[in-house]
């Protein structure tokens, strides 16, 4: 597979009253077509700030992009002008957000929204794109499609309105599909069908997915390869069996543990992460997760080891202070 989006030493920081808050401070990844990667972590790890950085989206003030590449199609995004990136987002690049009921427009028709990036996209005139609109809404599963789409976003339940979000992504054939916790609002029977829908219209289209979330069972299930994110940066990477089968940051086996098990017996107690996320306005020195490690070294409780990925396997990298501490 061809390389379609890679992200080098990514870096966008946030600029308070209280200091700069290094959201995303230098990471690095790629994803191959087709393919679906899960970037995983707790809440302020940095995740969907990553994301919206690909997009663009980071608001400005208080946000910027300081540093890094975005090679998406072999360009880099963040040379683009607005115009430019106007002509990405929609077309080769698409989002579907947490909360689809923010994210849709609740004074405009379904048919309006998903017309309008068609003829904007596709140069489609208006009975053509209310016609796609239809057969867009058919496809994701919503039933008599014909007198839905003059609906508006209030009449349509959470999973429902999460499947307009999925058409509209999927509208102009992008490349690229960013689902930032795409379920989280959703109970979980819909969870299971609005993921399913996700994957099966990614497969058959080939469309790359980068799924936003810190439900392990959705990764395990979904992700063909993982990013770990904690406080801003990437931990470790790999394919989803070795993060599962032989996981090498403490984190990762923290939040592992942290999951309910059926295999294990019912009286067995789940094994939290002790302590807090580090404040990213004043990051630890060295291994940003050192104070929530179990067993620490005295090089990594001084700072003395500058975070960087090393591959331990092939395709398999984790953070140098980990392995040195192993």
């Amino acid at each position: 597979m061809a390389t379609l989006l890679e992200v080098k030493n990514l870096r966008t920081y946030f600029y308070t009253y209280e200091g700069v808050v290094k959201a995303v401070d230098g990471i690095s990844y790629d994803v191959q077509e087709g393919e679906t990667l899960a970037i995983v972590g707790e809440s302020g790890c940095g995740k969907s700030v990553g994301a919206l950085s690909l997009m663009r989206l980071i608001p400005d003030p208080p946000g910027k992009i300081i540093d890094g590449e975005i090679l998406f199609d072999g360009e880099n995004v963040l040379d683009k002008n607005m115009d430019d990136m106007r002509q990405i987002r929609g077309a080769k690049m698409a989002m579907v957000f947490q909360e689809p009921m923010t994210s849709l427009n609740p004074v405009l028709t379904v048919q309006r929204q998903l017309s309008e990036t068609l003829q904007l996209h596709k140069g489609m005139n208006r009975a053509e794109a209310a016609e796609e609109a239809v057969s867009l809404l058919e496809r994701v599963g919503i039933p008599d499609p014909k007198q839905r789409v003059k609906q508006y976003p209030h009449q349509f339940s959470g999973g429902m309105r999460q499947r307009v979000m999925i058409a509209m992504a999927l509208s102009c054939n992008p490349k690229l599909i960013i689902a930032d916790e795409p379920t989280t609002a959703l109970d979980v029977t819909i969870q299971a069908q609005i993921l399913e829908l996700m994957k099966s219209l990614t497969t058959e289209f080939g469309v790359a997915l980068i799924i936003i979330t810190h439900n392990l069972g959705v990764v395990a299930r979904y992700a063909d390869r993982v990013n770990i994110m904690y406080g801003g940066k990437i931990i470790e990477r790999g394919t989803a069996k070795e993060i599962y089968s032989d996981p090498k940051h403490p984190y990762t086996r923290g939040l592992l543990k942290s999951v309910p098990r059926l295999d294990l017996p019912r009286t067995e107690k789940l094994d939290p992460i002790q302590g807090q996320p580090p404040d990213l306005v004043d990051p630890p020195s060295g291994c940003v997760f050192r104070d929530r490690c179990p067993d620490p070294t005295d090089d990594c409780r001084d700072g003395n080891i500058e975070m960087a990925l090393i591959e331990v396997s092939p395709g398999h990298w984790v953070d140098q202070c980990c392995v040195h501490c192993g």
